[in-house]
This record gives structure tokens, sequence and C-alpha cells, in this order.
């Protein structure tokens, strides 16, 4: 096959060998089809993946379409109400809800094209589209919520489609659930070469954070996330407020919602109201295409939080690893992946203890800057999307060629 140049632009960057080993895999899938279906085309980290991956797959030679669900509000009331109670939120779902979600994923399928030969489907929104699996196809259902400790009505609904389909992936071994089909681990990436994860020189980062009305005369303390209960804006607000009791410093909340999540305007309207009260707090409700502002409030950050109550993943983290920042996070999936006690960042269980992490950090810079050392050679060797990219092409290749499958499929990355 043809090298694809884009490509080749990583072999700098990821681990020595990693794209010969791509290269490899893709030549025994040339000619393939693949499909992804999600919920939303902006907003989230499921979207921001897929307009990274996809133009990489069909670069080299496997034709990638990618296509999303389209729902009433109802339908969307739903499927947050899933997505809470999956996470482990006590949810009332309705009759007429679930009769809502059915009906929704039967008229998608009537009206998207579902063909192809391997297919991946993101996360519950599309999950009942399995009944329209066309034959011969290949599906994968793909988990990037924590199902850990789930409702059981609700996922007892989910599991009877889920077993339909040839494997279920989820982010962490934890997130694992008991299936009648093989299950595969593959860790979420960021991009090093995208807008937000790209080298951005000195003046272009002091000019946005400028624009945004931020002083770089105090350190800089950002969390950026969607405005979702889950990511606890509220209580870092109160963390920072018990920092500020000692620290001069200034918090910015970084995010805007996603077209599939109906309480995010609710959850923003809560956060403005408590960001109003200190001219200290920055509350930015920045666009989906917000990337290079968002790459440059984490190159000016002192440090970056994602303090989850419930993750997935929580992709921030290694964005703001990979620009050498320490960070400190909620210890809840895949934060606690990536961030390494000490090494790579901290993981906190409460307010108090976040203003106390903050609060180190601030006092001992020297200790951040090895945190931030560690930090990007360790998202470079597990979290970048070029290891990515080789576990979603081993696990087409065992599917589509006939290797032979393990239940458990331990991603490519050398994560300790």
């Amino acid at each position: 096959m043809n090298r694809v140049s884009s490509l080749e632009a990583y072999r700098e960057i990821a681990p020595p060998g990693t794209l010969d080993l791509i290269y490899s895999l893709a030549d025994r899938l040339q000619g393939k089809k693949a499909l992804h279906v999600n919920s939303t085309r902006f907003g989230g980290g499921v979207a921001e993946m897929l307009h990274r991956l996809i133009p990489i797959f069909e670069e080299m030679g496997i034709e990638s379409r990618w296509e999303t669900i389209k729902g009433t509000d109802l339908f969307y009331r739903t499927t947050k109400s899933f997505h809470n109670a999956l996470q482990g939120d006590e949810q009332l779902v309705t009759p007429e809800m679930y009769r809502e979600y059915l009906e929704v994923n039967e008229k998608n399928c009537e009206e998207l094209d579902l063909s192809g030969d391997f297919a991946i489907i993101h996360d519950p929104q599309p999950a009942a589209f399995i009944k329209k699996r066309p034959d011969g196809a290949k599906w994968l259902w793909r988990c990037h919520i924590d199902i850990s400790r789930p409702q059981r009505k609700v996922w007892k609904f989910l599991k009877q489609y889920v077993d339909l389909y040839d494997g279920a992936i989820f982010s962490l071994p934890s997130f694992a659930q008991k299936l009648k089909i093989p299950q595969f681990l593959i860790y979420p990436s960021i991009d090093p070469l995208s807008d937000k994860n790209k080298e951005l020189p000195p003046e272009e980062v002091d000019s946005i954070v400028k624009g945004f009305g931020i002083s770089r005369e105090k350190p800089i303390i950002l969390q950026v996330s969607r405005f979702d209960k889950f990511k606890d804006p509220l209580g870092v607000i109160d963390a920072f407020k018990m920092v500020k009791q000692h620290n001069d410093c200034c918090l910015v909340l970084a995010g805007g919602g996603a077209t599939d999540d109906p309480e995010g305007a609710e959850v923003l309207a809560r956060v403005k109201e408590e960001g109003e009260k200190d001219p200290d707090i920055f509350i930015l409700d920045l666009p989906p295409d917000a990337n290079i502002a968002i790459n440059a409030l984490q190159r000016a950050a002192t440090m970056i939080l994602q303090k989850s109550t419930r993750e997935g993943f929580g992709l921030t983290v290694s964005e703001g690893m990979w620009k050498g920042k320490p960070v400190i996070g909620g210890a809840v999936g895949g934060i606690t992946l990536q961030t390494l006690y000490g090494r790579t960042g901290y993981t906190v269980n409460s307010v108090e203890g976040c203003a106390y992490r903050i609060r180190h950090i601030l006092n001992n810079p020297q200790v951040a800057e090895k945190i931030g050392t560690n930090a990007v050679d360790y998202v470079r060797k597990n979290f970048l999307i070029t290891r990515h990219i080789t576990d979603y092409l081993a696990i087409m290749t065992d599917l589509l060629i006939g290797a032979e499958t393990e239940d458990i499929y331990m991603t490519t990355a050398s994560a300790e």
C-alpha cells in the first residue's frame, strides 16, 4: 500500500516501531469498509476522536463512514437518563421512554446506510441498531462510559442488545460486564497534531488568554469539560475558594455543551451563578470548534483539574499531561489510569483533598515541573492516536480475517 503521508507525520512522535506495525496490519484490510455510528458530530470526546481517526483509516485504504443517530427531545432525555443510570445514578425511566428509544432506533435504521464489513456502534444511543446488522458484517458495541456499577434495570434493557454484537469494547477492565460475547479493552486517545494538542507559539497563547480577559500574572487553575454534573464544576469552585484563602490565583472553567445532553444548560447556569461571585473565576462557554483556544488555555495553565465524580476516561487529562502540566483529577474511571499518583499527577476524593493538592503544586514548582516531564512521556507511550489506530486494526483483523481472539483483548498500550 502507499504509505500515508499524514500518518508519517507521527513517526517522530510515536514510540519506535508503531507506524511499521500500523502499516503491516492495514495491509491485511485493504478494500474493507468500516462504519461508525454515534449520537453527535460535535461535543464530547467520542466525536472528537472520530473526526481524527476516520480520515486516517480512509487514507490507509479502509473505506470509513460516520453516521449519527437523530432523535426527539424525549429520546435525548431518555438516553441522558440511560447515561446517568449506567454511571450509577438512580434514574426513573418510564415505559414511554423505553418505547421512544426503540422507535427512534428503528426509524434511524430505516434512514441510514448501515452497509460495510465492520461497524463500531458507540454508546447506548444507537445500541439497538444491532437488530438491523447486515448479513456477514462484524459489529462491535463501543462503550465510552463507566458502567462498573450500573442501575440494573437500565443495564438489563440494554444488555439484551449488547449480547447480540460480535464483541464489546470498554475503556477500562473494571467497566466490563458479564456478557455472552468477547470483550475488548481499548484506551481512548488524543491526537498530538490536532489543533487542540499541536505546539503553539508563545505569543499566540498569550494573545488568546488575554482575549478572554485572563491575566497570566497569577497562577491559572484550569478545568476543561462539558458542563455536566459528573464533572463536578461546582466542587471545583468550592476547592478554589479554599485555595484562595492562602494563594493568590485564578480559576478558569472552560467547556461547552453537546447536542445529546439536555442537562448542560442547567448546569452551566448554576456554575455561572457561583462564578459571578468572584472576579478571579472565569466561566468560558466555548463553541465545539474552539480547539485552538483550549490548547492555549492548557498551555497557559499552571495545572489542570478534572475533578469528576464519574468518568469514562477523561481525555482532558491526557491533553493536559501532553502539555507538560500536572493534573489533579477525581479518583474515578480512566482518570486513575492516566494519573499515576505523585508521578504524573494526583487523584483526589473530596473538595478538601483537591484544595490540598492544588496548594501543594502551587507551593512546590519543582514538583510540578517533574510531574509534567513524566506526564509527557507517559502519554506518548500510552494515549496517542497511533496506539488507538493499532488497537482498532488488530481487532478488525481478528474479526474480519479470522484470527483467534481472547475473551479480553488487552490493548497494545504499555500502561503501568
